[in-house]
């Protein structure tokens, strides 16, 4: 059986579904593309999502081997998650944090956001918490800016930028200076009078 497991082709079509097939990667151990389903919520949190318990039993009675209960092969799993998350669209996250951020800061403090996460609506556990913050608190300014761990849910960066902050300092580094202010009539007209 083992063997025929291993034989089922997945394809990998995208970024998310390549990001979604290392990290499964990291939980076979055995090398058959099959893992123990106590690791799905490691892998869903590790890519930088952040569902309650509820949504893992979810997923979990979608995906798990009825041949073989307590275990999920990446060919069950990885079109499944891909589809969650693609739902999940940048658009509606983005209105979602826009909605918390009722001052248009373009940010959550950290504060706010584990308040948020812990006491309203199906509450996460302390260790759903930290990781959902590994990911997305900027390491300069403690805050959680949501346009960027948006991005970083849904493209990976590549190279020595292992994270969207990484990325983003770098463009920003990259900008040229800005153009000099434009000059008043006057100024030309003084610049004139001392050709004269």
């Amino acid at each position: 059986m083992d063997d025929e497991e291993e034989e089922i082709p997945v394809p990998i079509n995208n970024d998310l579904e390549r990001r979604i097939a290392e990290a499964f990667e990291v939980f076979d151990h055995a090398g058959n593309k099959t893992i123990d389903v106590r690791e799905i919520a490691t892998i869903i949190r590790g890519i930088g999502c952040c569902p309650s318990e509820a949504e893992i039993q979810e997923i979990i009675v979608a995906i798990e081997n009825p041949e073989k209960p307590g275990s999920v092969h990446l060919s069950k799993f990885l079109p499944h998650v891909s589809q969650i998350i693609s739902e999940h669209n940048p658009e509606q996250l983005l209105e979602a944090f826009r909605t918390l951020d009722s001052e248009g800061h373009g940010y959550l403090t950290k504060e706010h956001i584990s308040t948020l996460m812990t006491q309203d609506g199906e509450p996460f556990t302390q260790d759903e918490l930290d990781e959902m913050l590994e990911i997305a608190i900027d390491p300069h300014t403690q805050t959680v800016p949501y346009e960027y761990y948006i991005n970083q849910l849904m493209h990976e960066p590549v190279g020595e930028e292992n994270n969207i902050y990484a990325l983003a300092d770098r463009i920003e580094a990259e900008k040229p200076p800005p153009p000099p202010p434009p000059k008043r009539m006057s100024e030309y007209l003084r610049e004139a009078e001392n050709l004269m």
